[in-house]
């Protein structure tokens, strides 16, 4: 087995992507829908980061840039592919796209209940802020 390669993820691997997430990644986003993540690449190209080994996606993050705070979303890794480095070279691509951009930290979204993925985000250097709340509101039904 080769080692992960990274790369930005095209519109043609949106539907692939998607069908991904259903095995992959834990929970459920409104935006988990090729209109949504189109707007995502279409909007910041370079956002949406693949892991791929041997010709298969078995990995995603998304890090997503505004210009004043770096945000990472949707680290998923194929579960029979976890603890085989591909989350870090996941990772380390984000984190290097972040510092080229200019920016200063990271924050990465994580359901409270998902305590695999506590572990590897503590792992990788990051730490809870207990004294935020994610406040949301949708804008659909």
């Amino acid at each position: 087995m080769t080692e992960p390669q990274t790369r930005t993820a095209t519109s043609d691997d949106l539907d692939t992507v998607l069908a991904f997430w259903k095995t992959a990644a834990e929970g459920t986003s409104i935006s988990d829908d090729r209109e949504g993540v189109e707007r995502l690449v279409g909007r910041d190209p370079e956002a949406l980061i693949l892991a791929e080994q041997d010709g298969e996606l078995v990995g995603t993050v998304i890090a997503g840039f505004d210009g004043w705070r770096c945000h990472l979303y949707r680290l998923a890794v194929h579960p029979g592919r976890r603890r085989q480095g591909i989350g870090s070279a996941l990772l380390a691509a984000a984190e290097e796209r972040f510092v080229r951009l200019g920016g200063r930290r990271g924050d990465a979204m994580v359901l409270v209940r998902n305590e695999t993925a506590h572990h590897a985000w503590r792992a990788a250097g990051y730490e809870p802020q207990e004294q935020w709340r994610r406040w949301v509101k949708p804008f659909t039904d």
